[in-house]
């Protein structure tokens, strides 16, 4: 069994080959980064079908959170490759918790390692890329709006309609294809329009693939995060406990008073007391804000 005292992690993943579960070109941006900053060597399985953990395009639907199908990729590919050291992504799209009506972009970039029993995550959230979808009734439409979108570098899907879930167009790279599947739906009986919107799978998406580079950049923060007493990696804040008090009226607020740091191989906790810091500010206080 491994003595934490005398862990070093980090060295021992540059002599390790890690596997990165994608199949959507997503090493681009991971694997020159972990490889420069924590000299990890990457490989890409071979006939390794991420969309079985769920697709965009709905086909198959995600089970489970987002942290939890990064984690699944990540455990599959070790099983599909053998070897114990993974790197998985997930993305998510969520109402912005502030804005009214504004979507955002989660990217999660997750290192597990089996042997040292290690799970570290990066995240990365962003507004720039959202998904985008309309219904149009001619094949010239449907090109004009996808070139309005970015069109050939973001890609576009086109189904029958918004939730069909057969007869999607998938892998458009031309506006010729683009024009031709159009037309092809749009001469089916009775109908009068379709529907296109966004391909927002990774190597298909700029905004994406710039964000999952970001939550990579922040993975490796994390990783270089070491704990005070045996130098893990991953030494980062895992838990918040309510209770901030307001401002105004001195009331517990759901903002954060503490937060918890934990290691993952020997267990030493951190305290951060945020009230001798901060106050709540009274909009977030139940009592002056009901």
């Amino acid at each position: 069994m491994n003595n934490p005292r005398s862990l070093n992690v980090i060295d021992d993943w540059k002599n390790r080959t890690c596997v990165l579960a994608t199949m959507h070109k997503k090493e681009t941006v991971i694997s020159p980064l972990v490889g420069s900053e924590l000299g990890i060597k990457v490989v890409v399985p071979e006939d390794f079908d991420t969309d079985r953990f769920g697709t965009f395009t709905k086909e198959i639907k995600r089970q489970g959170d987002q942290l939890h199908a990064a984690r699944a990729k990540a455990v599959a590919a070790m099983e599909h490759t053998g070897l114990d050291l993974a790197i998985a992504s997930e993305g998510s799209f969520v109402s912005h918790p502030i804005v009214p009506f504004l979507s955002q972009n989660i990217e999660l970039v997750l290192l597990l390692d089996k042997k040292n029993n290690i799970e570290i995550v990066g995240l990365y959230e962003t507004t720039t890329a959202i998904p985008k979808g309309t219904y149009v009734s001619t094949p010239q439409e449907a090109v004009d709006t996808a070139v309005s979108w970015g069109f050939p570098d973001q890609g576009v899907i086109i189904r029958p309609s918004r939730n069909a879930r057969g007869q999607i167009y998938k892998n458009i790279t031309t506006h010729h294809e683009l024009y031709s599947a159009s037309k092809t739906l749009l001469s089916r009986w009775f109908k009068r329009k379709i529907f296109i919107e966004t391909d927002m799978r990774a190597h298909r998406c700029a905004e994406r693939m710039k964000s999952i580079k970001e939550a990579t950049h922040r993975l490796i923060t994390n990783c270089k995060m070491g704990c005070p007493i045996c130098n893990a990696p991953g030494f980062v804040p895992t838990k918040s406990i309510p209770g901030l008090m307001c401002k105004s009226c001195k009331a517990p607020t759901p903002l954060a008073k503490e937060i918890l740091t934990v290691c993952k191989i020997c267990n030493h906790t951190q305290h951060e007391n945020l009230e001798r810091l901060i106050e709540a500010d009274p909009e977030n206080c139940r009592l002056c804000n009901p």
